[in-house]
């Protein structure tokens, strides 16, 4: 187990969470490799990178797994929240070279974004679980919205839609990848928040987003 494990979890929550970490990883690691992506909007990305802009990544909670590995080893801060499930699914992707910031809406939220903000003017990118940590489901939330005009930083969405999958049971219906299965990842425009709209208008325009990626 790791060290300076929070003390907030006991002794039978810190088990489960190393287990958790350990079986994660692995799983993640191994059926990653198999995966054959297809992007679409790639450039929508590469863009930003290379005027050296920074962006904030939006995408579903029960994508983790397959974002996970799609997204490895480019330093990217992601939100996670202080819950029992937001304690393995961080060690999980800290271990594929992400970086994270603990909060969430219900906790430790400020405190989170104002440390994304910093990271953006490092010139990171920042990443959300939109719906995250506790749904409903597919809904979006405000904080993008609310770092993206604090930071002037875009928004970009993305979705990953695996051929086949195992879906679990949680609120989120986690989606798990069957190895060799095809992926299509749909990456969107960046955009960025207009003054003039109202906090409903770019709520409406960031859940159509995020809709229309999907389909």
């Amino acid at each position: 187990m790791k060290k300076g494990a929070p003390p907030r979890f006991t002794f039978k929550q810190r088990a489960q969470i190393w287990l958790a970490y350990r079986l994660g990883r692995l799983l993640i690691g191994a059926i990653g490799r198999t995966l054959r992506f297809q992007v679409e909007g790639w450039d929508n990305y590469q863009s930003l990178r290379q005027a050296n802009q920074p962006a904030i990544l939006s995408f579903w909670h029960d994508q983790i797994p397959v974002a996970t590995y799609f997204w490895r080893n480019r330093g990217i801060v992601v939100m996670t929240s202080e819950h029992f499930d937001g304690e393995y699914i961080a060690r999980i992707i800290e271990s594929f070279g992400y970086a994270t910031s603990r909060g969430s809406s219900t906790r430790g939220g400020v405190r989170a974004l104002l440390q994304l903000k910093r990271r953006l003017r490092e010139g990171r990118d920042v990443a959300f679980t939109i719906d995250g940590p506790r749904g409903p489901r597919h809904k979006v939330k405000p904080g993008p919205l609310l770092l993206s005009r604090k930071s002037g930083c875009p928004i970009v969405c993305f979705h990953i839609q695996p051929q086949r999958y195992w879906q679990l049971g949680s609120w989120d219906r986690m989606r798990i990848p069957k190895p060799f299965s095809k992926a299509l990842v749909r990456i969107g425009s960046p955009f960025y928040l207009r003054e003039q709209d109202s906090h409903q208008q770019w709520m409406d325009t960031y859940q159509r987003e995020m809709n229309r990626l999907g389909c």
